[in-house]
């Protein structure tokens, strides 16, 4: 029997797609759909609960102290990561968007970083740069200045494990939102540019202001979505960086880490309360991308 045309292209199209849409679904919405069920019972070493306990997990959640402190670390974190992160990897984009020679080197260069392991860059950052020992990079530094040797991941007041912290997430994800300024900064009309040269316009600051940024807006919001949906899934490396063979410290733990140990801590698997406290979570960083995406209009095309 010949297949029509649209018979073999639909077949073709589920032929790619099929085993992605079916990888997501095994590994992404049934495990979704799976901690949603979980979180309405009394889920205490176990996976196949009997006891239902309606939103009473809800409810030890909203009102658990360490859940309700690692959402504030998480606002730190974020307040920290996603203005830096905005501004520093569309200064990189500007720059390498205006060399006249090497642009590809350097844009792989910037890039490059994104391709490594956060766990792997977490352990360079804790061993090599930022050691309490004297032989780390940073006290090494910090040494020919006659300062003595600091213990970044330990020193609480001031709270100096926030530089190791932010310094990691900054060089693991810099390249990848350079690249995104990058491209919508190739996109924007030349005819833009001279125009505004013909008016008088000043290069530099005035030309970046009244031209550049607007035509990047719709680029700027989703930067911004994804830096605050990252930054409230932070968890490698805080808990590579923090953690060590004594645990991980009361403070700066992110609600995954907190979770991490509410599902999987050695004082019991509660997984019942950690589905909840996920699936908070993952109604927050909704609530959280709608408003910002509400309050930039990210569905209105820039002009």
């Amino acid at each position: 029997m010949r297949l029509s045309r649209k018979t073999r292209d639909t077949l073709a199209f589920w032929g790619f797609v099929g085993p992605f849409v079916l990888g997501l679904a095994i590994f992404a919405y049934v495990p979704i759909g799976w901690s949603l069920y979980l979180s309405f019972f009394d889920a205490r070493n176990t996976v196949t609960p009997s006891v239902f306990v309606g939103l009473d997990n809800y409810a030890h959640m909203l009102s658990d102290g360490p859940f309700v402190a690692s959402l504030g670390t998480f606002s730190v974190f974020a307040l920290f990561i996603v203005p830096l992160t905005f501004v520093l990897s569309l200064a990189l984009a500007v720059g390498v968007n205006q060399l006249r020679f090497a642009k590809a080197f350097f844009r792989s260069v910037f890039f490059l970083p994104f391709a490594c392991s956060y766990v792997v860059a977490s352990l360079i950052w804790k061993t090599s740069l930022f050691s309490g020992v004297r032989y780390g990079l940073a006290n090494t530094v910090l040494g020919v200045f006659g300062i003595d040797p600091v213990a970044w991941t330990g020193t609480v007041h001031p709270p100096l494990y926030w530089v190791v912290l932010v310094t990691a997430r900054l060089w693991l994800q810099l390249g990848f939102y350079m690249i995104l300024f990058l491209a919508a900064l190739q996109r924007i009309p030349r005819h833009l540019y001279e125009a505004a040269w013909l008016d008088g316009a000043k290069p530099g600051w005035q030309v970046f202001r009244h031209i550049t940024l607007p035509q990047l807006r719709a680029t700027s919001v989703a930067v911004l979505l994804l830096n605050l949906i990252n930054a409230y899934q932070a968890f490698d490396e805080f808990y590579n960086i923090m953690g060590d063979s004594r645990g991980y410290p009361p403070f700066a733990r992110p609600p995954l880490v907190y979770l991490y140990y509410t599902s999987l801590g050695s004082g019991g698997q509660d997984l019942g309360r950690g589905s909840a406290g996920a699936i908070i979570l993952a109604l927050l960083i909704a609530a959280v991308t709608l408003l910002q995406g509400k309050l930039f209009r990210f569905d209105r095309s820039a002009t």
